[in-house]
Order: C-alpha cells, then structure tokens, then sequence
C-alpha cells in the first residue's frame, strides 16, 4: 500500500495562523516567527498543493474558494491534534477557563447557564471576571474576553456573536407616572440613567434619526449598574435585549417605547496564538446559544 504524504506542518500552521487572523503580521506574531517567513510556509504549501490559497490585498489576505475549502478541514484536523494530546493528559489536571466579561452580560446571561453548562463539558472550571473598562485581554490573566461594543473598537476581536437591538426600558409603575411617550423626542421630557457621559443615549438617539445630544450629571459604573436604578424606579434607561429578556418577560420591566436599533456586538477577544480546545468550543457554544436566543439579531 503507497503512503500518502502529508503536506509540509509548518506551512499548514502558517496558513492555519493566516486564515484565522486574516493578516500575515498577525499571524507572525500569533506563531513567534517573521513576516516573511509566513509568506514564505503559504507559498510552499500552495505550490504543494497546486492551487492558490489568498487573495492578497492591501489590509491583509483573504482566503480563495478553495483556501477557504481547504481551511475549514485544516482547522478540524489541527483541533483533533490538541485535544487528542488533552485526551493524555492526567485525568486529574484541572482545566480552568478565565473569561473576563461585561458585567451586564456576565451577570444577566452567562452566570445563571454555568451549571448546566458545566454538565456539558465534564472537567472544564469557570472563572468569571466582570470588567466593564477591558478593550483587549492578556494571556497572563484570562483565556477570552466577551466585549460589547462597535465594530473596529476591538484589535483583538476573534469573533462576532450576535448583534441585539437596544430599546429604553422602566418599571410599569415608573410609566405609569408619567405623560405618555408616543415618540423618542418624548424621552427628553423624563428622567434619563447614564452609564457614560450620554453617548450610548445620543447614538440611539442618532440611528433613530434625530440630531440630539444630551449629557448626565450622574455616571453608573456600568450598564448593568445604570438597569438597576431603572428596576428601582428611578427612570428610563437604554438595554440591549440580551440583559433584560428574562425582565420583560416576568414583567417588572417594560419598554417605555417600542424603537428599537442595533447599535453595538458582542464578540470575543482572545490573546494571540491558537485557540485552545476549550476556548474553541466555548466561542461555538456562545454563538449557537445567543443565535437561538436572539435570531433577530444574529451577524449576516
């Protein structure tokens, strides 16, 4: 029976590198080696292989018909290698997961899934860190990010989850007292909570098409902080559907007027270098979830 060979591993690692990461620079950084040296692995095995992998572009590369064919079983065969490693490793090894989180998702929508998501990958530990200020993560102190924010805001965003729509919310009793609201300029009349200085506010206010900007004499710490006060009946804050879903369903909260906008997504940010494992299937969990959650807002 004849051998087959296998194409050249490094070259397959450096394409692997450059696929993800969309970039030669990236991807010399990710695999510790030089620029050239990339270019250099993704010529080889393109010879080796005897198509053409890239399209090469002034912001980076991007992957042909066929690159992008081939990647998708690259990537299958490379996450089978690792875990397959993992597989031997000593079953009483502990396997931590540090994920630094934006406190509204971490506390509305992650924390009340860890348990059963526990159950669905045996061994895998959960370190959840809120942080509502972190634009880019460390390899030293945590393994993903899930960030909430615009697009290009994120060097380090390895994937995008989904894209909610954000409304302004309040108690019933909060509504109740108040003029009623038949249009988004009715707003201004009424008691506003900021978790910034009226940004987020005046960007809903912008994709809604008007020219209004407003300020705060009061900062939250964080969204999560700013739905709290609006829980208190303090007033009318903006929330993105994901971290006031189980709120408005139990009805003590309710949209004080139904506009809605897709303003910002949540993604992940991940540390350069390759994905483990458990990262990787993680990142899948979270888009699967969310996307079943929220179709409406899912990223096309």
């Amino acid at each position: 029976m004849v051998e087959q060979r296998l194409p050249p591993m490094n070259a397959v690692r450096a394409f692997d590198a450059a696929a993800r990461l969309g970039s030669y620079v990236e991807a010399s950084k990710a695999l510790h080696v030089t620029q050239p040296a990339i270019g250099r692995h993704v010529k080889l095995l393109e010879e080796w292989l005897g198509v053409q992998l890239f399209e090469r572009t002034s912001r980076g590369v991007i992957l042909t018909t066929a690159g992008a064919t081939y990647h998708r079983k690259v990537a299958q065969a490379l996450q089978l290698i690792i875990e397959a490693g993992q597989e031997l490793q000593p079953g009483d090894r502990e396997r931590w997961l540090r994920i630094m989180v934006v406190p509204g998702f971490a506390k509305r929508w992650l924390t009340p899934r860890l348990e059963a998501l526990r159950h669905v990958r045996p061994g895998l530990k959960f370190a959840i860190e809120p942080n509502s200020t972190f634009a880019e993560v460390d390899a030293k102190h945590c393994d993903l990010g899930i960030a909430y924010g615009l697009d290009g805001q994120y060097p380090q965003s390895r994937a995008s989850l989904i894209r909610p729509r954000v409304f302004p919310i309040c108690t019933p009793g909060y509504l109740a007292s108040i003029e009623p609201i038949s249009s988004p300029t009715d707003l201004l009349k009424h008691n506003l909570i900021h978790f910034d200085d009226g940004e987020w506010w005046n960007m809903w206010f912008a994709a809604n098409g008007l020219d209004i900007h407003i300020g705060s004499d009061v900062l939250y710490v964080n969204n999560d902080h700013a739905l709290s006060v609006a829980e208190s009946g303090q007033g009318i804050a903006l929330a993105n559907e994901v971290l006031v879903r189980e709120e408005l369903k139990a009805g003590t909260l309710v949209r004080a007027l139904e506009d809605q906008v897709q303003l910002e997504s949540y993604r992940v940010l991940t540390p350069n270098g390759q994905w483990s494992a458990d990262v990787a299937w993680f990142t899948q969990w979270l888009k699967t979830e969310l996307e079943a959650d929220f179709p409406e807002a899912r990223i096309t």
